[in-house]
């Protein structure tokens, strides 16, 4: 097991963080009137960075699923507005999984854009399939679809499978976390292309381990973000004539969020490790992994929120929307509970 990054993974760090430094402007879309950066997406892509995961045969890189955590980490730190976790993750692994080869290509290219469409609870979406003419359309709503406003692809888990549509009604949401878009979709008669597989429940399950693990990522390098601005303004931040990090109270809530930054990252790099060498151990991981760093994220954004003082909960400061990304990041796939007894239920099949 390797829990150390080597040489060619910093450097792919390092890529992406003078990437997102250069290109990112996360106050386009929180600020005005864009649903995503656009222009960062297509730099994004431009490194190959959106298939990452996708063989070199259907367009992709070739690479791991600790490589793309590394990107994620770093999309993270930067809440960089772009559909990566949707298109990147969700929809790529679930295309993946089931074998296709016409979309995925464009996902994997950046060409498109691809967004998952499941019920709330993680099951199927409430969605009726017909066959109709020689082909399949597609019934019914589903009402929170991650950065379904933009996407181009629709790829939609139903009771009667898996299905590509690349139509739908979408209506955008007010959600609590601006950086992150989402939109509900409305089929009607839509049509829709039908993906073979002999277990489509199998299928869900995989795509949500995988996407555990990545969503873990984008907290690791949130959990990292707090931590360095807070400690840097606790140095330059002066109260009664002294920086407020030379109180004890302020070093301890340091101490907590660099211990809480240390565990999370060894979670990831183990459940990244298992995605690609022991998919057996994946779900285990994958749900150990969600059941820490959920709740560890959002702790870690609230305490950096106190620390910073008044600062930290203007508008101009960007404190809240890392608060407002941990929080929706630590419900996305149900609450602590759901989440403690989905591990729960792991360890028992372990046993």
């Amino acid at each position: 097991m390797q829990l150390v990054l080597d040489t060619e993974q910093q450097q792919l760090r390092s890529t992406v963080r003078k990437l997102l430094a250069d290109h990112n402007n996360v106050r386009s879309v929180v600020d005005g009137d864009d649903t995503y950066d656009a222009a960062l997406w297509r730099h994004l892509a431009e490194l190959g960075l959106t298939g990452l995961v996708v063989p070199e045969e259907q367009g992709g890189a070739g690479a791991g699923h600790v490589e793309r955590c590394i990107v994620l980490e770093e999309l993270g730190r930067a809440l960089a507005p772009v559909p990566f976790f949707a298109s990147a993750v969700l929809a790529v692994d679930a295309l993946a999984a089931l074998g296709d080869t016409e979309v995925l290509p464009a996902l994997a290219a950046g060409e498109k854009i691809g967004a998952l469409a499941v019920s709330p609870e993680w099951g199927p979406a409430p969605v009726s399939a017909t066959e109709r003419d020689g082909g399949w359309v597609l019934d019914g709503h589903v009402p929170f679809v991650i950065s379904g406003d933009v996407a181009d692809v629709f790829v939609v888990c139903t009771e009667s499978g898996w299905f590509v549509a690349e139509d739908a009604r979408r209506t955008a949401l007010t959600t609590l976390d601006p950086t992150r878009g989402q939109a509900r979709l409305d089929f009607a008669g839509t049509p829709a292309r039908r993906l073979d597989t002999a277990d489509p429940a199998a299928v869900l399950e995989k795509v949500r381990d995988l996407a555990s693990v990545a969503l873990a990522a984008e907290q690791v390098g949130g959990i990292a973000k707090v931590l360095e601005t807070t400690v840097e303004y606790a140095k330059v931040r002066v109260q009664f004539g002294r920086a407020i990090g030379s109180y004890q109270a302020v070093k301890h809530a340091c101490a907590d969020l660099y211990s809480t930054s240390e565990r999370a990252e060894s979670l990831l790099r183990h459940a990244a490790w298992a995605a690609d060498h022991d998919p057996d151990a994946l779900p285990l991981a994958a749900a150990t992994t969600q059941v820490f760093t959920g709740p560890a994220y959002f702790a870690a954004a609230a305490s950096g929120l106190q620390l910073h003082g008044g600062i930290g909960y203007t508008w101009e400061h960007d404190a809240h929307l890392y608060y407002k990304r941990a929080k929706s990041s630590e419900l996305l796939f149900g609450g602590h509970d759901e989440q403690l007894a989905r591990l729960a239920g792991r360890l028992d099949g372990a046993s």
